[in-house]
C-alpha cells in the first residue's frame, strides 16, 4: 500500500527486479523473538517493515543477553531486526496513538505478540484497525492463542515446549527433562505466522478483504510434533525420549567412534545392508530381532549396544568416509563454530557481514532460503531506536494522515 515513488526507492532489489513483497508495508508491534523473526523474514523478501517500539527502552531484547559487541543493542536484537525501520511511540499517549493510526492506514500487515487483550486495551486491536483499513492482515502471536483455558498464561518457549508434550519426548531415556536447545516454539510460531500472513495476502488479492491471523508458541510446538503424535495414536502410548535415535527408523542416531561422536542413518533395508557390509557385521541381518526396520525399531537399544564396540575401533573421519562411500548417510557432530567455518556454509552464503552505524559491521546468519530471480538483500541494518521516527512522521504529514 505504499506510494509508487516510495515503493521503488525502498524495495527495488536484485537483478533489476522487485522483490516479492515490494510495496507491502508491515507494522512490527512485537518484541523479543517470535514477532520480530516473522517480520524480519517479511523484510528480507522486500516488505517495508516499520518497527514500533516503546520510547526510551525500545524492544526489550535490545538490553537482553549478557554480552555486547560495540554498541548498547544486544547481539540478539541485531540478529532479529535487519531490514526494518524504527519509530518510538508511546501507545498509551493519544498523540502517539494517532501517529500509529496513520501508519495503520498505510499498512498491509500488523504483527503483534502481546498477551491476548493487551492490544485491545492499547486501542490497537484488530477490530479497531480493521475499521480504519478493511484490507489489513492482522497477525497475533501469543503463548497459547487468543482462546481456550490457557490463553492468558504467559508465553515463553520453555513453557510451550513443556505443555505441548515436546519436552516429554526430548533428551535421554530415564533422565531429567530436557528442552530442545533451539527455541522451536518461538521460531516455529514465527514461521507459521509468516505462512499465515502470506496466505492471507494471496487471499486478499482475490477478495480485497483482510483477516485476523493467529499463531502461538504452544500450537507451533505441537504442530511440529508429527512423528510423536503419530506414535501416540498408532500405539496408544505417549512417546518417550530417545536421545539421538529416530522413532521411525533404526539404526539412525549418534554413536561414539575412537575419537568422538558421529551420526549415521540406515533408514531403509538397502542402507541397513550397506551399513553391515561397511562395518563387517553381516551376521546381524540373520538375527530375527533386526531382520527388517519394524523389528529394528522395536529393538533399537539392543541393536546399538551390539554396534558400539565395532564403531569404537576407528576414527570419526574413517567411519564417515567409509559410510558415505557406500551410500549410507553419515556426518560428524560439529559445534556452531565448526559448522559456521565449514566450506559448505561459506558456499551456501550462510554467514554475512552487515554494516552498522554503531557496530561498524557484525556477523549475521545468511538467508536460509534462496530465490534465483529476486534474491534477498540487507537493505537496512538493525535500526537504532527511533532512527526513522522523523522521516516516518514527515511522510504521514505529507500524506495528510497526521496533523
Amino acid at each position: 500500500m505504499l506510494d509508487a515513488e516510495v515503493d521503488i526507492s525502498m524495495v527495488e532489489e536484485g537483478r533489476g527486479r522487485r522483490q516479492p513483497l515490494a510495496g507491502i508495508r508491515v507494522l512490527d508491534v512485537s518484541q523479543v523473538m517470535a514477532g520480530p523473526f516473522c517480520c524480519m523474514l517479511l523484510g528480507d523478501m522486500g516488505a517495508d517493515v516499520i518497527k514500533v517500539e516503546p520510547p526510551a527502552v525500545g524492544d526489550s531484547s535490545r538490553r537482553s543477553m549478557g554480552f555486547r559487541l560495540k554498541g548498547d543493542d544486544s547481539p540478539g536484537f541485531l540478529a532479529l531486526n535487519r531490514n526494518k525501520r524504527s519509530i518510538a511511540l508511546d501507545l498509551k499517549s493519544e498523540a502517539d496513538r494517532a501517529v500509529f493510526y496513520g501508519l495503520a492506514r498505510t499498512a498491509d500487515v500488523v504483527v503483534e505478540n502481546g498477551r491476548p487483550g493487551v492490544a485491545d486495551r492499547l486501542g490497537i486491536g484488530y477490530e479497531t484497525l480493521k475499521a480504519m483499513n478493511p484490507g489489513l492482515i492482522y497477525a497475533s502471536i501469543s503463548g497459547f492463542g487468543p482462546g481456550g483455558p490457557w490463553a492468558m498464561r504467559p508465553g515463553y518457549d520453555l513453557i510451550a515446549q513443556a505443555m505441548s508434550g515436546l519436552m516429554s519426548a526430548t533428551g535421554l531415556p530415564d533422565a531429567e527433562p530436557v528442552k530442545n536447545g533451539t527455541p522451536v516454539g518461538d521460531l516455529g510460531a514465527a514461521l507459521f505466522a509468516t505462512y499465515g500472513i502470506l496466505s492471507a495476502l494471496i487471499g486478499r488479492a482475490q477478495t480485497g478483504e483482510g483477516q485476523f491471523v493467529s499463531a502461538s508458541l504452544f500450537e507451533a510446538a505441537l504442530g511440529l510434533s508429527i512423528w510423536e503424535t503419530a506414535e501416540l495414536w498408532g500405539t496408544g502410548k505417549s512417546p518417550k525420549p530417545l536421545g539421538t535415535a529416530n522413532r521411525m527408523s533404526a539404526p539412525y542416531q549418534a554413536v561414539k567412534a575412537e575419537d568422538g561422536y558421529f551420526v549415521f542413518a540406515a533408514a531403509n533395508q538397502k542402507l541397513w545392508l550397506s551399513l553391515l557390509a561397511v562395518i563387517g557385521r553381516e551376521e546381524l541381518n540373520d538375527d530375527p530381532r533386526f531382520s527388517d526396520n519394524s523389528v529394528r525399531v522395536a529393538n533399537a537399544r539392543t541393536l546399538i549396544e551390539l554396534l558400539r564396540p565395532t564403531f569404537a575401533t576407528r576414527s570419526v573421519d574413517q567411519w564417515v568416509s567409509a559410510l558415505l562411500a557406500a551410500g549410507v548417510p553419515a556426518g560428524p557432530i560439529y559445534d556452531y563454530e565448526q559448522s559456521l567455518a565449514s566450506e559448505h556454509t561459506r558456499a551456501r552464503e550462510m554467514v554475512q557481514e552487515i554494516a552498522h552505524p554503531v557496530e561498524g559491521s557484525f556477523k549475521a546468519l545468511g538467508f536460509p532460503v534462496k530465490l534465483s530471480a529476486t534474491p534477498q538483500a540487507v537493505r537496512y541494518p538493525p535500526p537504532l531506536l527511533d532512527e526513522h521516527g522523523a522521516e516516518l512522521r514527515r511522510e504521514l504529514a505529507e500524506r495528510g494522515l497526521i496533523g
